[in-house]
């Protein structure tokens, strides 16, 4: 592996990053219009992750330089002690050394994820789908004139131009030395880098996120809550999918009709359960299978929770383990929720949506790893670090 690189230099890279992605906008837009043209999938979610515009463009400038602007994540001393017989026994974060960052149609992740993983030290491995590869190919041709323009190796940021087969292989035999793999997809590349990978992988998992109305909840507050998480950004896995709403919610049936109403502007298709099968405007569910689906689409299920302790229990047994957020002017309710509901984000009267390392201030994120090792939720610049033991003797010997 190329010298570890210094706090200067990496974010001397990162910077001239940004200047150059400003100054490439139209090489950028052109690549990915072809990317777009090429596209031939009817995933309307994957079509708009695919889509690069001058939005997401200035996304990218941002997050390059705040990623420059944050403290070096490396050497940070966790813990320490004395030993006994002297010897000065220290811990501090340390580089995972080389990841992977394989995922599907996010020409932003070429930027995003991988200064993060590059600020926090570590050689990178980019393995991007094939409907972005245009796209891609410009922005890593970007970060290596950056590297060089700094005085430092290609070699910390590679792409991996394979198909799927070379990508098994690779996963299973690689030709190089390879520390973590984090994924950035649907379920199914999730699921053929975890039975194919040979080294630890970070899982970005499904949303599949929900919203409980409480009986005592603000009314018009769980409407605009709802609509914000539901269709400000389909293509998201902050983006809610499952409603409940409590059996003796007063004025259920004018909220149930307010909501429907609001959601039918954005062209939502709303499916219920058989409590609410009768609301005019909705479809009821094929079958209660429909409750584990991440949809990442115009739909969404609203469906009836007889109490608290229901809502809990439903949550638990199909939700992602992503966000799950309870509308109510209780907080006692609240707290029981957020406490009892065995998700990575909770919310108390507020949208799944900023489920996000930019919002929750982490200067952007690799991942929202649904897991429970190493990291929960958005990981951030501070996560993405593992750690070693700095143990300084004289001669020290154990009995």
């Amino acid at each position: 592996m190329s010298k570890q690189l210094n706090i200067t230099q990496r974010n001397s890279v990162l910077n001239t990053m940004a200047k150059s992605i400003a100054t490439s906008r139209e090489t950028l837009l052109n690549a990915n219009q072809i990317d777009l043209e090429s596209y031939t999938g009817e995933d309307i979610a994957m079509l708009d992750r695919l889509k690069v515009d001058q939005g997401k463009i200035d996304g990218m400038i941002i997050s390059l330089e705040q990623l420059a602007s944050e403290p070096d994540p490396l050497g940070i001393e966790r813990f320490a002690t004395t030993h006994e017989n002297g010897m000065h026994i220290s811990n501090k974060t340390a580089p995972f050394g080389t990841i992977l960052i394989i995922y599907e149609s996010r020409p932003d992740v070429t930027i995003e994820a991988a200064g993060i993983a590059f600020k926090s030290g570590n050689k990178i491995l980019l393995k991007g789908g094939k409907e972005s590869l245009n796209s891609n190919l410009v922005l890593v041709d970007l970060w290596h004139k950056a590297l060089q323009e700094n005085g430092c190796a290609t070699d910390w940021v590679n792409y991996l131009k394979f198909d799927r087969n070379e990508t098994q292989a690779f996963l299973e035999r690689p030709s190089q030395k390879l520390d973590l793999i984090v994924p950035r997809g649907g379920e199914r590349l999730i699921a053929f880098v975890k039975k194919h990978a040979t080294c630890p992988v970070i899982v970005s998992g499904r949303g599949n996120n929900f919203v409980f109305v409480d009986s005592e909840a603000d009314l018009q507050m769980a409407v605009d809550i709802i609509i914000n998480a539901k269709t400000t950004k389909i293509s998201a896995c902050n983006a809610l999918d499952k409603v409940l709403v409590a059996s003796d919610l007063a004025r259920k049936h004018h909220f149930l009709q307010h909501l429907i109403l609001e959601l039918q502007k954005s062209e939502v298709m709303i499916l219920t359960d058989k409590a609410f099968a009768s609301l005019e405007g909705t479809h009821p569910i094929a079958d209660e299978n429909i409750w584990h689906e991440e949809f990442l689409d115009h739909k969404i299920v609203i469906g009836q929770a007889s109490d608290l302790e229901d809502a809990i229990a439903k949550i638990n047994t199909y939700g992602g383990g992503h966000s799950a957020s309870i509308i109510t002017a209780n907080t006692e309710k609240a707290d029981a929720f957020m406490e009892a509901v065995d998700s990575a984000a909770v919310y108390h009267n507020a949208s799944t949506r900023f489920t996000d390392g930019g919002q929750f201030g982490l200067g952007g994120e690799l991942a929202i790893s649904t897991d429970k090792l190493h990291q929960r939720g958005p990981i951030g610049l501070q996560h993405l670090v593992t750690n070693k033991w700095y143990v300084k003797g004289n001669g020290q010997l154990r009995n």
